[in-house]
C-alpha cells in the first residue's frame, strides 16, 4: 500500500519509528509535510496537491497533527477522507479530543469516569469554587498539551486570582478536582484498533505535579488491571479514535480518565515498554484497508 505519515517533524523519534514499521511490511510509506499540501475542490470534487503536484495515489494517511496545527490539520485529515483514503484517526476524532471539555462531555455521555471538570466560563467564579469544596483544584486550557495550559491552585484564593486572569484574557478553560491520591502519577495507555497495546506508568519529578516525560517525569512498565484496560478501550470507543493515548489516574473512587491524546509520542512508551506500537499502528491499517 502506499501510506502517507502527516508529520512537520521528518526526524522525530515517532515519525521515523513508523517508517521503519511500514517499510518493514513492505509498503511505500512517506511522510508528507501538511504546510507544503494545497487543497482544493475542482469540477466538484476534492483534490490535493504536494509540492504542487497532484497527490491521488495513496491508500492510507497517519495524522502526526500537532496542537498548534489542529484547523489545517484535521481539515487536510477530512480532505483526505473527502478523496476516499483511509485515515488512521479520523478528522472529527482529532477535534473532540483535541478540545478537553468536548472529551469530558463525550466520556461522561458514555459513563466513563472522569474528575469532576467545570466549563470555566460562570459569571460567578466564586459559587464555581465552592463546587469544589475549597479544595485545591486545577486549571487546564481547553487546548494545551504536553503539560503546558495546566495549573494547579493549591488554595482557593490563588484558584479565584487565576480565574480571574484567566477570563479577562478571553482564555477558554476548564476547572477540575485535584486527584491528591495520584500522588502525582498517572497511567499512559496507548489503544490502537479497540486493544490496549502498551501501558507505563508515569511519575513526576520532585517539585512537580505534572507527570509528562516532557517535563522531567520518569516512567515504568505497569500491568492494567481489568478496570482500567476496560476504561481505556471504553474511551478510545467513545470518541471514535482508532489510535490514541488515553491517560489515567488512581484515584479512591477507582480509575478515572484525566484525558484522551489523538497523537500520542511514542519514544517515551515504546522505549519504556519495548513494545513496537508503529507495528501495530500499521497492522490496523492493514486490517481496515482489507
Amino acid at each position: 500500500m502506499n501510506i502517507a505519515i502527516l508529520s512537520r517533524g521528518e526526524n522525530l523519534y515517532s515519525t521515523q519509528s513508523l517508517l521503519k514499521a511500514g517499510k518493514v511490511r513492505n509498503h511505500d510509506i512517506e511522510v508528507i509535510d501538511p504546510a507544503l499540501c494545497t487543497l482544493a475542490v475542482e469540477d466538484g470534487k476534492p483534490t490535493l496537491y504536494y509540492c504542487n503536484e497532484p497527490l491521488n495515489d495513496l491508500h492510507a494517511v497517519i495524522p502526526r497533527i500537532g496542537a498548534s496545527n489542529t484547523y489545517f490539520g484535521t481539515s487536510l485529515v477530512r480532505h483526505f477522507e473527502s478523496m476516499g483514503v483511509f485515515c488512521a484517526v479520523s478528522s472529527e476524532a482529532i477535534l473532540q479530543s483535541r478540545n478537553k471539555w468536548t472529551s469530558f462531555q463525550i466520556l461522561s455521555a458514555a459513563q466513563i469516569a472522569v474528575p469532576k471538570t467545570v466549563l470555566g466560563n460562570a459569571l460567578d467564579s466564586e459559587a464555581v469554587l465552592e463546587m469544589f469544596e475549597n479544595k485545591p483544584v486545577i486549571l487546564k486550557m481547553l487546548q494545551g498539551t504536553h503539560g503546558h495550559g495546566v495549573i494547579l491552585a493549591e488554595t482557593y484564593q490563588s484558584a479565584l486570582s487565576t480565574i480571574e486572569t484567566l477570563k479577562s484574557t478571553n482564555i477558554r478553560f476548564v476547572i477540575q478536582e485535584f486527584i491528591a491520591e495520584s500522588k502525582g502519577a498517572d497511567i499512559r495507555v496507548i489503544v490502537v484498533d479497540g486493544v490496549a497495546v502498551a501501558s507505563m506508568k508515569r511519575q513526576c519529578k520532585i517539585g512537580e505535579f505534572r507527570s509528562n516525560l516532557h517535563r522531567g517525569g520518569t516512567s515504568e512498565v505497569i500491568k492494567l488491571s481489568y478496570e482500567e484496560e476496560r476504561l481505556a478501550i471504553r474511551a478510545a470507543k467513545a470518541l471514535r479514535l482508532g489510535v490514541c493515548g488515553v491517560d489515567l489516574l488512581q484515584s479512591d473512587r477507582g480509575p478515572m480518565v484525566l484525558e484522551v491524546n489523538s497523537t500520542p509520542g511514542l519514544e517515551g512508551i515504546e522505549t519504556t515498554t519495548g513494545k513496537n506500537i508503529s507495528k501495530s499502528i500499521i497492522g490496523f491499517i492493514e486490517r481496515n484497508k482489507r
